[in-house]
């Protein structure tokens, strides 16, 4: 059963909802209508989309197609929810929600009205709606369904997205999603969070904050390629990898300094490194004395 061509409605005009919006118009999927909280922004969204797209409010929404799509904060969704079991959506439609880190269980006023719901979460950073157009194509989706939502439900038509924007599916258990999101955050999140300790750590050796991250893009870029080519075990290098505890020691009495969340958060990485390190052989002990000394273990 096939819902590629099915009218579809869009809830939330941030930068995540628009996206989908035009790249599904462009895959041939009528997109009736977006609502978002601030009338302006929606209909700015609803113009981004086009193709007739246009801008109603939440209570609206179901009206206007059987399929839904609920791109709102995920302290949101359960309120929309409830929005559009109040306005009588139709038993039948589908809802899928776009939080990596609920699963189905966020519509449960809308399965009680016979919706069949799922989450589909793309694993990607969505900055605006324009990047959203070129890093959402070809990204992985991390699926769930609710015991309602079959093959030709819901779930069905998260997996038709999915590849209809080209993306690779992730069967994620609804009860697993926490997880599933966590990873998602330090791989996206934390990555920013460690990059700017870096920046600031150049600060206190005396570069400007643009110039340090001209200096480390070149690093940061090998890094990552070589991690997600060869993997952690084989990609990390550096004194702890070396079983250097000199250096590190030298690290960590520099960094008396510095904020107590960026010393803190290179001894947990360094200690985390040391775990890695310690795939190929058991002889960081030292380092590790080190990176504990004064976070209580």
């Amino acid at each position: 059963m096939t819902h590629s061509t099915a009218p579809v409605a869009i809830a939330g005009a941030g930068r995540l909802g628009p996206a989908l919006g035009l790249l599904l118009r462009e895959r041939g999927v009528p997109i009736t209508a977006i609502a978002g909280r601030d009338p302006e922004r929606a209909a700015n969204a609803a113009r981004f989309i086009g193709g007739g797209a246009k801008a109603v409010s939440f209570s609206e929404l179901p009206s206007h197609a059987e399929r839904i799509l609920i791109a709102v904060p995920d302290d949101a969704i359960e309120s929309v929810a409830t929005l559009f079991a109040d306005a009588g959506i139709s038993r039948g439609s589908f809802a899928i929600h776009t939080s990596g880190a609920r699963g189905p269980e966020a519509l449960a006023r809308l399965e009680e009205r016979g919706v069949s719901c799922a989450a589909m979460h793309p694993l990607q950073t969505v900055t605006t709606p324009q990047q959203g157009l070129s890093s959402l194509p070809g990204s992985s989706y991390g699926i769930s369904g609710s015991g309602q939502a079959s093959s030709d439900g819901a779930l069905g038509w998260a997996l038709e997205i999915v590849a209809l924007l080209e993306g690779k599916p992730l069967m994620i258990e609804a009860a697993m999603r926490p997880l599933y999101h966590a990873a998602a955050v330090m791989a996206s999140n934390y990555i920013v969070a460690l990059i700017d300790s870096a920046v600031i750590l150049m600060g206190e050796a005396g570069v400007e904050p643009e110039q340090a991250l001209r200096a480390l893009a070149p690093l940061i870029r090998a890094s990552a390629e070589n991690t997600l080519e060869a993997g952690p075990t084989h990609a990390l290098t550096g004194p702890i990898q070396r079983g250097d505890s000199g250096t590190v020691l030298a690290h960590l009495q520099a960094l008396e300094s510095v904020p107590q969340a960026v010393r803190e958060l290179y001894r947990r990485a360094g200690l985390h490194a040391a775990e890695i390190a310690e795939r190929k052989g058991p002889h960081r002990g030292e380092i590790k004395l080190v990176l504990r000394e004064g976070t209580g273990e």
